[in-house]
């Protein structure tokens, strides 16, 4: 009965191919939006994520995100660094400046001012160059994202000369980091560089970046250090996820990516629901003589959801591919850089396709169910 059923589903191909569509096109949407969605709020966290080093962020009380935070006096250095349990500690610096290329134009960046002996806050990876080169008189580092915006049209821009708040900067590497969620473009230089380059306010210590002693937990020397010194101090993974609250709690990003996913819900019902009730519509007399030469209910059941179980099988997969080929020919552009599909997020499509097909699915039952078998006689 089930191969019965198949064979009813494909014969007629319009509208097979109607109830593909319906279910593929569904997957695509629900699952490339929230796969973007995903993606961009965890850039709230590409700050932290890009300082591997760091295993504790102290910061002011009312500093949130790297994003948002409130300098501190530089004693709040050698403070942390008291603390029992600190094996290492060094200043981080985190500002924004106007920078003015050669060819005249102005470009809004992101200052990060790296420890001059360790360099911990700059990326480990480097696209060009090496991380030596921030030990030369006026070094900066680019990020590879930045670069394309920078300077588009250049194939490197290792050389690039630029002025910073009335400062000479010399571009001599390329680091490979996570993209900030507004995709600045971002500048790395030694910590003593980078007061230079910022402008002269009292306090312009943005974070202290510590590492924990061995035997000791991060989140129990975070907890020491706030004890000590009343700052706030947040252990790697705890202020990456404060980032990406930050964007949740503050943008209109999660109520419009939902908005798409209910749409591409709504509409999927929609095709699949209009088109499976006409192939059952234009089927019904087929469903009757099954009944009258005595095939239960139970049955046509099985073979509704054989049918329905086909389509969503191959519906989906169309889906996915389709999503897996949109990261894939999009990757190259920096603003997809690094984007990945959550494994969470195939299993939210297939029950969004699994609801989808059990509601269109119950509606056109209903009509196979009440069908008389005399009727296929009259």
């Amino acid at each position: 009965m089930i191969w019965i059923a198949i064979r009813m589903l494909t014969g007629d191909r319009t509208k097979f191919y109607g109830l593909l569509f319906g279910i593929a096109f569904s997957t695509l949407l629900i699952t490339q939006q929230l796969t973007i969605f995903v993606n961009l709020i965890e850039r709230g966290a590409s700050g932290v994520y890009n300082v591997a080093e760091a295993e504790v962020w102290v910061m002011d009380p009312v500093s949130r995100t790297t994003d948002i935070a409130y300098a501190m006096p530089t004693t709040a250095l050698d403070r942390v660094r008291g603390v029992p349990g600190v094996e290492w500690a060094v200043p981080h610096l985190r500002a924004n400046a106007a920078v003015r290329t050669d060819t005249g134009d102005l470009e809004q960046v992101a200052i990060i001012g790296v420890d001059d002996a360790t360099l911990i806050g700059l990326p480990k990876g480097m696209v060009e160059g090496s991380r030596a080169v921030l030990s030369r008189p006026d070094s900066v580092i680019i990020d590879d994202v930045g670069t394309t915006r920078m300077f588009p049209d250049q194939p490197t821009p290792v050389g690039e000369v630029l002025e910073l708040n009335d400062q000479r900067a010399v571009i001599r590497g390329m680091a490979d980091s996570i993209p900030s969620f507004t995709s600045t473009v971002v500048l790395y230089t030694r910590y003593s560089q980078a007061l230079r380059y910022v402008p002269g306010t009292r306090n312009r210590l943005s974070f202290v970046l510590a590492g924990a002693a061995d035997g000791v937990a991060a989140a129990e020397l975070a907890r020491r250090i706030e004890a000590q010194t009343g700052l706030r101090a947040r252990t790697r993974d705890e202020f990456a996820g404060d980032g990406v609250d930050f964007i949740i709690e503050n943008t209109g990003i999660p109520f419009n990516f939902g908005i798409t996913v209910v749409l591409g819900f709504i509409v999927g019902v929609a095709i699949v629901g209009l088109t499976f009730s006409l192939f059952i519509r234009d089927n019904i007399r087929q469903f009757g003589a099954l009944k009258a030469i005595g095939v239960t209910n139970g049955k046509i059941v099985r073979m509704v959801a054989a049918q329905a179980g086909m389509v969503g099988a191959v519906g989906y997969a169309l889906g996915l591919l389709g999503t897996v080929a949109f990261i894939w020919v999009f990757g190259s552009d920096p603003t997809f850089k690094g984007f990945y599909i959550p494994w969470q997020i195939p299993l939210m499509s297939l029950v969004a396709v699994a609801l989808i097909l059990a509601i269109t699915g119950f509606f056109a039952l209903r009509n196979v169910l009440r069908t008389e078998p005399a009727a296929v006689f009259r």
